[in-house]
């Protein structure tokens, strides 16, 4: 693999699904399996096998269906849990199994009532166990944005040594800065024997609305896989939005970062997304949501009709839209007004433009959007005789 490439973990079908009331089906999981590996992410992970005998199934039927991506089950440091997950996967053209424990002190002393040296054995074996049943084995040290630094890199030199290919470094409660979070990284990076031979991964969470950031900092320093989900979806206020981080490193060609993903299908699969799964995306959520590349205020209408750069740093077909979107509303201007009235056929001179613009306002005072239909009424009140656009 390229030292450049990004591999995208996609975590929709499990981490995004623990948003209460997303539960997926068998189905559904299947048809979202067959859009992700169609957008080109590396990995799937596909569910949580020991947790449900439904998701058990839905791991399996992914595993059979998923033609290019590497499907994942998670597990905890249980050997039943890996058992499970590997029978699960027994399909799957390439399965890992994502195996692993907290590794902070809260979650050592709180959780587990155990020492750092035990947690560390029951990794070992978890690792060892895993690696019975599939080559690539990934290792999750829950709560690594809160676990201090040199005993955190103890515990990945001896996952490595036990044989685990890709190292995940959660920041769980999405509590870490972005300098902070890289400097993990970065120190990981320098500071573990045998870390070149294995990928460190960026799982991140969005308690402070920092998961974003926090991803691209990983990726900047050294981490070459980001675990993420379609829409920024999970538990809580979710995980890191793969059409962020994907469109952050594709737009900054100066990171020298890049993915596989077919950015193209970014809106489709959103759309997809937050159908199966019942849950709306914000209407400002970032690349794909409905405001994304619409502009309503004057000043801004007025740059994007003469240039879309100067106001879109986005091509909106680069990720599946097919055009911005130049909403009519009473902060609007003139050349807004004038773009809009002829998309809908009507040809205005200067002179005619002002009148024109004095109803519009008119309108626009009373409704908070002023829509296509409404164009037509203006102009039948205006008595304005415009050229009519063929």
């Amino acid at each position: 693999m390229s030292d450049n490439k990004v591999q995208i973990f996609d975590t929709t079908l499990r981490d995004g699904e623990q948003v209460p009331g997303c539960k997926l089906n068998t189905e559904q999981k299947v048809v979202l399996a067959k859009q992700l590996d169609l957008l080109g992410v590396d990995i799937i992970e596909a569910g949580f096998p020991v947790s449900s005998p439904g998701d058990f199934k839905s791991v399996n039927e992914v595993a059979k269906i998923v033609k290019n991506a590497t499907v994942c089950g998670l597990t905890r440091a249980v050997e039943n849990d890996i058992k499970v997950a590997a029978e699960a996967l027994k399909y799957a053209a390439r399965p890992r199994i994502h195996t692993g424990i907290g590794t902070s002190e809260s979650h050592i002393k709180y959780k587990f009532n155990s020492t750092q040296e035990k947690v560390i054995e029951r990794g070992i074996a978890a690792v060892k166990y895993s690696k019975s049943f599939v080559q690539d084995v990934e290792f999750y040290a829950e709560d690594a944005g809160r676990t201090d630094n040199e005993f955190l890199a103890r515990v990945c030199e001896a996952m490595i040594k036990a044989g685990a290919t890709v190292l995940n470094i959660p920041d769980t409660t999405g509590y870490c800065l972005p300098e902070e979070y890289g400097a993990k990284i970065k120190y990981l990076k320098e500071n573990v024997k045998g870390i070149h031979n294995v990928i460190i991964s960026c799982h991140c969470h969005n308690d402070l609305g920092l998961a974003t950031a926090n991803s691209v900092a990983g990726a900047i320093n050294g981490a070459r896989q980001i675990e993420c989900t379609i829409n920024g979806i999970g538990e809580r206020a979710g995980n890191t939005s793969l059409e962020e981080v994907v469109m952050v490193l594709k737009q900054h060609p100066d990171l020298a970062l890049n993915t596989g993903i077919n950015t193209k299908l970014l809106y489709e699969t959103s759309l997809m997304v937050s159908d199966h799964m019942g849950v709306l995306v914000q209407p400002n959520k970032a690349i794909v949501g409905a405001n994304a590349f619409a502009h309503s205020s004057g000043i801004h209408q007025d740059g994007v009709i003469k240039n879309r750069e100067t106001y879109e740093i986005i091509n909106p077909a680069d990720v599946g839209v097919t055009e911005s979107a130049i909403v009519l509303t009473a902060r609007s201007g003139r050349a807004a007004l004038a773009y809009r009235a002829k998309k809908v056929g009507y040809e205005l001179t200067k002179l005619q433009l002002d009148d024109v613009y004095t109803e519009f306002l008119n309108f626009a005072d009373k409704k908070k959007e002023v829509i296509d239909e409404d164009i037509h009424q203006i102009m039948k009140n205006t008595n304005v005789a415009a050229a009519v656009v063929a």
